[in-house]
Formats: C-alpha cells, structure tokens, sequence
C-alpha cells in the first residue's frame, strides 16, 4: 500500500490498483505485439504474444499466474474498500517491472554499444596474446583488409596450440591469425545482429544456438546485422547473464 498527501489530500493506493494498472497495460503491450484491437482472452493472448516476443516467452509462467490472480480481485471482489486476494508487494513490483522491460525492451546497442578491438589475418599471435593479457578480452573479430574473417577464441588459440605441440616442438615461423582461425571448433563461432534487436532477442539467439549445437561466442553488433558494415559493438553469453 503507499500512500499520498497532498495538503489535506491524502490518497491510497491499495496493492491490487497498482497490481491491475500494472495488468491492464501489459494487456495493451501485447494487443500491440499482435496487432489486436479486439477482445481477446488473456491466456489466448499470451499465447500469441509468445510467438513474437522472447520476452513474452521469458515471462509466460508469470503473466499467466497473474491473470488468475486479476480474476480473483476483479470478480471475487465484495466491495470498493474489501478485496478477498490483496497481492502482495513482491508480486506487485514483479508485474510493474514486466510492464516496464515489456513497454521498453533494451536494445543491444544501447548496452552494448563501444569501440571494438579488431586484427587482421596477417597480425601475429603474440601481438593477439599481448591484447587478451593486457584487455582480458577472450574473442577478437579478425579482418582482411575490411571483410570480416571470422572470430579468433581463446579456444580456437588452445586448440592450434595443442596440434602444433603434437610434434613435440613449435612451430618455426611466427603464426599469424590467419593460422589460428582455422583451429576454432566451430568456425561459424558468432552471428550478426543489428543495434536495434532487444537484449532478450540476443539472449534467444544464444539458447537457439545451443539447442541446434551451433554455440555463439559473441553477436557482433553492426547498424543493421550485416558483415560489411561497420562493427559498433559485441556481445557475449556472459554479457547477457550480467544484465537484470
């Protein structure tokens, strides 16, 4: 419950006005997602809401908890001041926080938005090492000139380190990127994505990417998801677990 004054003006606000305003505009969010201005059942609704939004989908347990808790305050209600199913405050906060990320998904390149370190294929692997020492960075998108190459690991580094110790001695000549990218286990090891995909897009494409066993390393961010364009951030699986 909180409280407002106002002068001699002091007005209530019960946890179940707050629960229903909170309700009754993620119902509108998601008329819009669908395109539906008819009435429609909020179960159904989810349902179709799910497919378009991840966001839907993150919170489809919740938003449908939250329609039979609305049934019970509106239709089981006795009087104006007396509710038989009060909401308590967690749940209120938890459905006025669906109701803002819903309104206002974050995008990745507001989040993720920042100068990029890049290399070239021709740069050397103690060039790359003393990058990933001195930024602690563990992926590096590699270029030939300005076309994307693909994305040098940690992993992929290891990996060419082991076959290249195999013969019981390094390798001779200095290698070079263009060496180590051949190592990565999944040379297919990342995705583009536009600035304007919300993070819970990006977080799909990593669980979709598990699921059909082609894992992400990172999403490079360019102003609308091609190759050719300029790299304006990235984004890692760890990056996503970070954000609330």
């Amino acid at each position: 419950m909180l409280i407002y004054g106002w002068g001699w003006l002091v007005v209530t606000v019960q946890n179940s006005d707050r629960f229903l305003t909170a309700f009754n505009r993620i119902d509108h969010t998601m008329r819009d997602i669908v395109g539906m201005k008819d009435f429609i059942p909020f179960y159904r609704l989810v349902d179709q809401a799910k497919k378009r939004s991840p966001l839907v989908r993150k919170y489809e347990d919740d938003l449908r908890s939250y329609a039979d808790l609305r049934n019970a305050i509106v239709h089981h209600r006795i009087s104006p001041d007396y509710i038989i199913a009060e909401p308590h405050i967690q749940v209120v906060e938890k459905i006025e926080h669906i109701d803002e990320v819903l309104a206002r998904p974050k995008l990745v390149g507001q989040l993720f938005r920042k100068r990029v370190m890049s290399f070239q294929t021709t740069d050397s692997l103690q060039h790359t090492l003393k990058a990933i020492r001195k930024r602690k960075y563990t992926q590096f998108p590699v270029y030939n000139g300005t076309a994307f190459q693909g994305l040098v690991t940690t992993v992929g580094i290891t990996n060419w380190l082991a076959t290249s110790m195999a013969g019981q001695h390094f390798p001779r000549r200095t290698p070079i990127l263009q060496d180590i990218l051949h190592h990565e286990k999944n040379e297919v090891n990342y995705k583009f994505i536009s600035r304007y995909i919300t993070i819970y897009e990006a977080e799909e494409i990593f669980k979709q990417g598990v699921e059909r066993g082609r894992r992400f390393e990172a999403l490079l961010i360019t102003e609308h998801g091609k190759p050719h364009q300029k790299l304006i951030g990235i984004v890692t699986p760890i990056d996503i677990m970070k954000v609330d």
